[in-house]
């Protein structure tokens, strides 16, 4: 595939993912529903580094702390509302 073919690819994922977490979003307000659109957010984030980015050939630290950021920010955010149902 060429390089042009990667990144269409890319943003058509990226739309698609969009559009799909609206719809969720708009379903509801459960636990899973949340940690659905947050998977979403995590490989759009995933999907914008490597592609857009160029992060697929950067050294693994970097991309390590990119990728790993969101991940720790979408923990975070289910834990909290994880809590907050516990109350």
């Amino acid at each position: 595939m060429s390089t042009s073919q990667v990144l269409i690819g890319a943003w058509l994922a990226l739309v698609l993912l969009s559009v799909g977490s609206v719809q969720l979003g708009n379903a509801g307000a459960g636990l899973g529903l949340a940690a659905v659109v947050l998977l979403a957010a995590l490989v759009k984030a995933w999907l914008i580094a490597d592609n857009f980015m160029h992060l697929r050939h950067a050294p693994p630290l970097w991309r390590g702390l990119l990728l790993g950021w969101p991940l720790l920010v979408g923990a975070l955010v289910l834990l909290s509302l994880w809590l907050q149902r516990a109350v």
